[in-house]
Formats: C-alpha cells, structure tokens, sequence
C-alpha cells in the first residue's frame, strides 16, 4: 500500500525515545517524524517542534499541521517506550483507507509491573464524548480530517485540544476501531479502577475541566445537541401521598453494613414524616435478619419482590412504585450512612427552594471504619444550573446521593441494570427538568473490597463503559429530536 505517514510523539529520555523512534523507522512508509519537546533537543534526523503543553494546546496543534504533508499522521501521546506489533501501521493505514474513516485506534498489549497483558478498548459512539475514553496510546488519522478539524478550532485551548480535535473529527468522519492488539505501551497507573473514577473531580483538575466543559458544550451547539438553560416548572402539588419522603435501600447480602445505614436513616430528625423502604433483593446471608430487628419501627418497610431478575435499577422501581413510597424518594446504598441527623430535612427543603426534579448532593469518601481517605469530598462542584445538563453528557456521573420528586421517577422509571442506571436516570431528567445541587457532605460513603467498583478487570470496565456510552448515545440522539422540535418546555 503506498501510502505515507507522519509520526509525531512527544520528547522523552533516550532510554523511551531510542527504542520508539525505532519501531517507528522499522515500520515502513514513515515520511517525517516529528518530536515535540518543551525546549531545545537535538535527536537525530527527526524535526523538533518546541511546545511545554504538546498534544493538550490548540496552538501545537496548528503548527503541527502546517507540518505535515503526508497521506496519515500517527500521534503517539505517552513518552515512554512503544512496541510496534508486526506490519501494525500499515494495517491501521489499510483500515482507515477502507472504511474511509477520520481516525482509527486498535487494541494494545500492556506492560505495567513487569507483566504484560492484553488491553481491548471499546467502540467509538455518538455518545462517547467522556473526555477520558481510552483509545490508546496510538491514533492514526487521515491528513485531511485531521487538517480541517484543526482548521475549525477557535477556542485558544491549554489542555483540551486533542479532546477538541477529535470531536471535530467525528463530526463528518467515523472513529473506528480496530479490535486486534497491534502494539505495546507502558503503563505506569497501577491505582485500582475504584481510584481512579474520582479523578475528573479533583481540584487540581478544575482548569483542565473547564476547558473540556466548553470543548463539549461547542460540539453540541454545533450537532444540535445542546440545551438552552428552559426548564419545565415544578408545583409539588400533588399530596396523595403517605408521607413527605422515603429513604429507599437496594440490598442484597450486605450484613456488614445494613445495620449501620438503617441506623442513620431511623434518626433523622425532621419537621414532616418520612419512612425507610428497604427493597431486599432476596439476600442469603443474615441482612434479612438484621432488617427484622428493626421490625418494632413501623416507619421501616421491609419488600422482598415476587421477582428474582431485578438488578438495583429493578428494585428501585419496587420501592418508588409502593403505595407507601412519599412525596420525595431518597437513596441511601446499603454500605454507607448518613452523615448527621438532619439529611432528609435538608434534601427536602432544597427541592422546595430549587425547584427541582433530581436533587443531587455530596459525600465523603471513607474506609470500611468510617476513616476519611483520598480524595475526601466529593462534592461535583463542576455542576452550573446553566449548563449542567450540557457537561453531564461529557463527566461520567452526577453525584450521589441523589433524591426524587417521585411522581416524575414513577413515569421514568429506572433502567433494570446493576451499574449506571443513577446516570440514566440524570441524563433523562435533566432532558426536561433542573437538578439541584447541595455541596455540603450529606452521607459518608465506604470504599472496601465489596463495593461494585472497588476493583473492576478490564472486561468489566469495558462494558460498564460502554453502557454508559449507549446510554449517552440514545440521550445525545433524544436531545437532537428535542432541540430539532423548539425545546418545548
């Protein structure tokens, strides 16, 4: 195939560097490497760029592309040592020529602590617009898509430059993926996936998500995706019901744990009544029995469903749709507890005084023995009344713990699944309705062995990934239909 290609990567130390620019060399049809390094270099018969933020600044990206003058370019964005599998650069050249693509990325292979592995990555979709999907370290996009995607980019970008370029890419091309494992990174993060999910909301990061809150939020201006800040209003005027709020608990088999959150919900303190629904998803261990202790508090509702398919989605639409089920549904997981006793009389008044929904709040991060650990709170401070809704579709949650005004949850309903289905729920009602927000600590939130996320393989974070990329998708496509109809409020 006679095709040519640019390979640009950024400046490393010549143990990293030797060995990439090698495999590189080795390849075949390489017309000109490019190094990008933060001040002056010398490295044998490859051009050096200077840049101190490489591939994340807009205006590296511009000089880039007066560059280069070949059919493909390859960027390569770690700096350390990359192993090219055999004849991998033609195959990803060969692949982006058939499917007349903008960009293709493949799987890889992963060292990281002296083992290697395999590492598939997933699909790209309309709604994979988290600015952390992982395409690999190698892309390879066709000149021209590059070129006029870079030609388009009009915000002056430090850190979001390649989220933006390849947002404009797939606006007119495909991103496609190629699922064969054609080359060898290093990977340095050993973290398990439960440390790493919080990263997007560290402070430190807070300059880098504003800038990729408004990369995202120009791609849906420009896809007819984007929401204007029209919300539909809210009377609370319905009263049919038993009690102002319920506190409802999915459970199955947490007998370390039910005690402690029933706990905390039965003293609450509040100015209304408010009762616990516990939806007990036929546990086998002693977390039946530990709820029966309580049994002498009639405000404690203990459902096993008729059921045994329901996920924690399934046995939230069992407590919201009980006849005993207030005004207000609010959800507390089976492993955590309240932080004091005056939640649920916060949680309420805020819906009264924001006129919303959803009410999302924040929570502390601890060990299973209540001990604060890293990052501490998590409070989703990124959240803007304005725009919220906009960058919901780019962050990979809203929050918890989150609250309903429950006659809208009973005519959504939750999706029947044990993973994302809060986020379904956000993106859905958001569509419509404002969510509210309260960045105060509301409940303490435990991390140990037996969280669903605690420590996920790389096939189980595949497809929680892709399930919230779905998810996104079908909102992403239900908004065009709203927007494309006036955004009826």
């Amino acid at each position: 195939m006679n095709k040519s290609f640019t390979c640009i990567l950024p400046y490393a130390n010549n143990n990293e560097l030797t060995p990439t620019l090698k495999t590189f060399k080795d390849s075949g049809g390489v017309d000109k490497i490019i190094v990008i390094a933060p001040q002056k270099a010398v490295v044998k018969d490859v051009e050096i760029l200077l840049s101190e933020e490489g591939f994340a600044s807009t205006q590296t990206l511009k000089k880039l592309s007066a560059l280069i003058n070949t059919d493909y370019v390859m960027i390569y964005t770690k700096a350390l040592s990359l192993n090219l599998g055999p004849n991998a650069l033609e195959r990803m050249m060969r692949t982006c020529e058939d499917a007349a693509a903008g960009m293709v990325y493949a799987d890889y292979y992963e060292k990281k602590e002296g083992s290697m592995t395999a590492h598939p990555v997933i699909e790209y979709q309309e709604g994979s617009l988290r600015d952390d999907f992982n395409f690999g370290s190698l892309l390879m996009f066709r000149t021209s898509a590059f070129k006029e995607a870079v030609a388009i980019m009009d915000e002056n970008y430090r850190h979001a430059a390649l989220y933006d370029l390849r947002l404009k890419v797939s606006q007119k091309w495909d991103l496609v993926h190629l699922p064969e494992l054609l080359y060898t990174e290093i990977e340095l993060d050993t973290r398990k996936s439960g440390e790493k999910i919080f990263d997007y909301v560290d402070p430190k990061n807070r300059e880098r998500q504003i800038e990729m809150e408004i990369a995202c939020t120009n791609h849906l201006k420009k896809t007819g995706a984007y929401l204007e800040p029209k919300f539909r209003k809210i009377e609370f005027n319905q009263s049919n019901f038993p009690v102002e709020a319920s506190v409802i608990i999915p459970v199955r088999n947490r007998e370390k744990t039910i005690g402690d959150a029933i706990s905390s919900v039965l003293n609450q303190n509040t100015s209304f009544n408010f009762n616990l629904i516990i939806v007990n998803n036929h546990s086998t261990d002693k977390t039946a029995e530990i709820i029966e202790s309580f049994a002498n508090d009639k405000r404690l509702i203990h459902i096993i469903p008729e059921r045994d398919d329901l996920g924690i989605g399934g046995c939230w639409n069992e407590g919201v749709a009980h006849q005993l089920c207030g005004k207000f549904a609010i959800q507390l997981d089976s492993d955590d507890l309240y932080i004091d006793n005056k939640v649920i009389d916060r949680i309420v008044n805020a819906f009264y005084e924001q006129n919303c929904a959803m009410l999302v709040g924040s929570y502390q991060m601890v060990n299973f023995n209540l001990e604060e650990i890293p990052p501490g709170l998590i409070d989703h401070k990124e959240w803007t009344p304005e725009n919220g809704r906009n960058n919901a579709l780019r962050i990979n949650g809203l929050g918890a713990p989150r609250a309903f005004y429950t006659p809208v949850l009973r005519d959504v309903k939750v999706p029947n699944t044990s993973y994302g289905e809060d986020y379904a729920l956000g993106l859905n009602i958001s569509r419509h309705y404002q969510i509210g927000r309260i960045y105060e600590p509301l409940y303490l939130c435990r991390r140990w062995d037996d969280n669903s996320d605690a420590s996920l393989d790389i096939n189980k974070m595949n497809a929680h990934n892709f399930y919230k990329d779905k998810i996104r998708t079908i909102e992403y496509k239900a908004r065009q239909q709203y927007v494309k109809n006036g955004q009826p409020v």
